[in-house]
């Protein structure tokens, strides 16, 4: 009996286009012929991925059809798995907090559930996909926004996924089962809440606490991986196409992860992220602007009823964190260039329909959607090649048992930057063991009930959502940015397994808010002559969309934006009025030290959680 036959179509098929196919089939019939080819059998597929993976993000060969294909060898390899009976691989327990976010939350299940169809990591067993295991760790206040996270848990529980709710109430009880001693000393890590208000406690504290419930789940500690999402993340990538992008389950993320820990010795491993920049609008103000000017700067040349020019794909410059108005502080070299505006729209149209469209999507700037600077997926070197990582990404990042004490810490400052912080201080500890592969996941801010939608913490919205409030996020990315620099540079001066001096600290820091206030003051005075310039030019230099009757709200919507930027990034705005507060910088640098002084302990006090 052929047990293979998705492989032999696969081997057949492409053996012309895709070099190295050829070698594998001719070595597939004695394969077959042999019931105790097993061992060979699962090489063959092995080898075959990386071919079809090269392939498929190349441009030689149809993309769709041969990603189904490599999906169904993959469907097809775990039937084998499953007749052989003997499956040594990793168990996943994947631990998702969400506050507030029903419509984040549920796009990420649909992901998990459209990945466990297209790959059937485990195989079902009586319909459900026992080697992953998915927590929903609750921290909404919204009493209507807990209901629909307990309606989605059941939903995709009978859809086959094996999702396991954890309440407000299940985890202050987890809180309380620690031995009171040691739950004082990891208060800053795992929170202090009342009971009555154990919600919004932060993502960071909420994820901590999944720790916990990981700890009760356990079975297997040499055969169990712990996965931390964001609710806004999608296990899918995105694609370019002729229309804009499109989003593809072509990456088989528990079946690569497994490999990884199982043939290196990683501890803590992160991927990356694609699709919508995972920073701060507070530090994509100054390219956005230069983009939003570009673009009006090319409309201002056309006519509004000729056909739309803003389409066919335009490869836009090079480089890493482009998004990032202050790459240059991660050593990515920044370019003063512009953006092009990709139109989405598909139907035959004019400009006046594209600006109108434009105008709907621009002020989604402000929940962290970026219009022009989007990073894409790029196969590179595959998907099982390590490098060593400085950043933990916190939405997409798996631990084994020995890697639970690697947290990322400081939630209780509220600061942004956590991951990258507590980055360095676990690569100066584990080094390579700390490592970063091609694995992201698509992350998107906005979901299809629009924008502003779904809880942010730090981000206030006004009842028509034209107005929008970020100085705390402005404020707290601030501070993130002085505590990540001053811990990078304090990590090459001193031992990381030892507590840290508060006059190293104290001179570290000294350092880093000077060299950040002048570049934070640089940034500003950009913002503010770039919202002035786009000002004159949408609406005092006479251009062809002000006599446009259909344009109105358009141009109501582009005015809040350019005053939304004003408020937030301005001469009065608060947050720069609080950065600029010697007495606020103050205090806020007493937070830091003190956190960064008890590290250590805090961390000792966290590992001995996971001492048998």
């Amino acid at each position: 009996m052929n047990t293979t036959p998705h492989l032999a179509q696969c081997l057949a098929r492409y053996r012309f286009d895709i070099p190295g196919l050829a070698d594998l089939e001719a070595a597939l019939p004695a394969l077959e012929d042999d019931p105790e080819s097993y061992t060979a059998r699962m090489d063959l597929y092995e080898r075959c991925y990386p071919l079809l993976e090269q392939a498929m993000w190349s441009s030689g060969v149809d993309f769709h059809p041969l990603l189904a294909m490599y999906q169904a060898l993959f469907r097809e390899q775990e039937a084998l798995i499953q007749q052989w009976g003997e499956d040594d691989r990793y168990h996943f327990i994947l631990g998702i907090p969400v506050a507030d976010s029903p419509a984040h939350l549920q796009a990420c299940l649909e992901s998990i559930y459209q990945v466990c169809v297209a790959f059937d990591y485990g195989a079902r067993t009586d319909g459900v996909w026992t080697r992953i295991q998915i927590v929903v760790a609750e921290d909404s206040r919204d009493a209507d926004n807990i209901r629909r996270h307990q309606a989605l848990v059941e939903e995709y529980r009978c859809r086959g996924l094996s999702v396991i709710y954890c309440s407000l109430v299940e985890q202050y009880a987890l809180l309380q089962s620690l031995p009171a001693e040691k739950r004082v000393r990891l208060g800053h890590l795992l929170t202090t809440q009342s009971l009555e208000n154990f919600h919004h406690k932060g993502q960071a504290a909420n994820r901590n606490l999944c720790y916990l419930k990981f700890l009760q789940l356990t079975e297997d500690k040499a055969r169990t991986l712990y996965y931390l999402v964001d609710s806004d993340q999608h296990f899918c990538v995105n694609r370019r196409i002729e229309s804009g992008e499109e989003a593809v389950y072509a990456l088989n993320y528990f079946h690569a992860i497994d490999r990884i820990f199982r043939h290196s010795d990683t501890l803590m491993l992160t991927g990356k992220l694609v699709g919508d920049p995972p920073v701060s609008p507070s530090v994509m103000a100054v390219n956005f602007l230069a983009d939003v000017t570009a673009f009006f700067n090319s409309l201002a040349g056309l006519s509004g009823d000729q056909p739309c020019r803003f389409h066919g794909w335009q490869e836009p410059p090079a480089g890493e964190a482009a998004y990032h108005d202050l790459a240059g502080l991660f050593g990515f070299v920044q370019k003063t260039v512009s953006f092009p505006y990709p139109c989405p729209l598909t139907d035959t149209h004019d400009h006046v329909a594209c600006l109108q469209g434009f105008a709907a999507r621009l002020n989604a700037f402000f929940f962290g959607e970026h219009l022009t600077r989007k990073t894409w997926f790029a196969y590179g070197e595959g998907f099982a090649k390590l490098s060593p990582a400085r950043t933990v990404y916190p939405g997409n990042y798996m631990v084994n048992y020995a890697g639970l004490k690697y947290i990322i810490p400081f939630g209780h400052l509220r600061l942004r930057m956590s991951g990258p912080t507590a980055g360095r201080l676990i690569a100066a500890e584990i080094g390579p063991q700390f490592a970063t592969c091609n694995l992201p996941n698509l992350h998107r801010r906005t979901t299809k009930a629009g924008s502003g939608r779904a809880f942010r913490p730090g981000v206030e919205v006004d009842r028509d959502q034209q107005g929008v409030d970020l100085a705390d996020e402005f404020e707290r990315q601030f501070f993130g940015d002085l505590m990540l620099f001053s811990t990078e540079a304090l990590v090459k001066q001193a031992d990381v397994r030892k507590p840290f001096a508060a006059e190293r600290i104290e001179t570290v820091l000294a350092r880093k808010e000077t060299e950040l206030l002048a570049l934070y003051r640089q940034k500003h005075d950009a913002i503010v002559s770039a919202n002035r310039q786009l000002n004159a030019l949408v609406f005092s230099a006479g251009h062809w969309w002000l006599r446009v009757p259909e344009l109105a709200d358009a141009l109501r919507q582009i005015q809040a934006f350019i005053h939304n930027i004003d408020r937030n990034f301005g001469v009065s705005a608060p947050a720069w009025c609080q950065i600029q507060s010697a007495e606020h910088r103050a205090r806020r640098k007493q937070q830091i030290v003190a956190a960064l002084q008890n590290y250590r302990a805090e961390r000792d006090a966290w590992d001995s959680l996971f001492e048998d």
